[in-house]
């Protein structure tokens, strides 16, 4: 005889497997298009449109947990990458490890821009992730490689501000991925040294 206590057991298990099911198939299916329906999504999870929503209330509250999903693995990656001795060659560092950690994502930027309120995609940068690169740009204000006349705050900002307008770029095709970093590095460098 089994306990009542066995079958919600195996149900939470089954439950957090469809969890997982589903931001994975989500993730998968929102960086390669931004605007996948939850029937795409549930059906790339192998599972039904009432399971999917039976977990994630909307289409904005899955693309925020994939959000938040994302950023956290992004966070584990990015704190492998060396930001310490002269400022340029680590700030490059930095936007390679960051646009790797983009492009594995795909055009989840560019869905989670169209499906969620700005405040909630930028709520979803802060954290560790957040002030591991608020904390380098104030680094290398302290070194005076880079400019002290803005806050370490607002260069952060702009950075994420050109990775999301990189992302947009290239989901419109007018840069190319491969070229992104880059960009990024060319564009900003100069804008950041002091």
């Amino acid at each position: 005889m089994t306990s009542k206590a066995e079958p919600e057991r195996v149900q939470r298990a089954d439950a957090r497997r469809n969890v997982e099911l589903i931001l994975d198939a989500a993730e998968a299916c929102l960086a390669r298009d931004p605007d996948a329906s939850m029937a795409e999504i549930a059906a790339a999870a192998g599972l039904g449109r009432v399971t999917v929503y039976g977990h994630f209330a909307s289409r904005p509250a899955l693309v925020d947990a994939v959000v938040r999903r994302v950023l956290a693995k992004a966070d584990a990656a990015l704190e492998a990458v060396n930001l310490s001795g002269d400022a340029a060659p680590a700030f490059a560092r930095l936007v390679e490890a960051t646009w790797q950690v983009t492009m594995r994502s795909g055009r989840l930027l560019v869905a989670a821009e169209r499906a969620l309120p700005a405040e909630t995609v930028r709520q979803a940068h802060s954290g560790r992730l957040e002030e591991r690169v608020r904390d380098f740009f104030a680094a290398a204000q302290e070194q005076g490689a880079f400019r002290r006349d803005l806050s370490a705050g607002w260069l952060m900002t702009v950075f994420h501000a050109v990775l999301h307008a990189a992302a947009n770029e290239i989901d419109n095709g007018r840069l190319d991925d491969a070229e992104a970093a880059a960009t990024i590095v060319r564009t900003m460098l100069p804008m950041l040294q002091a």
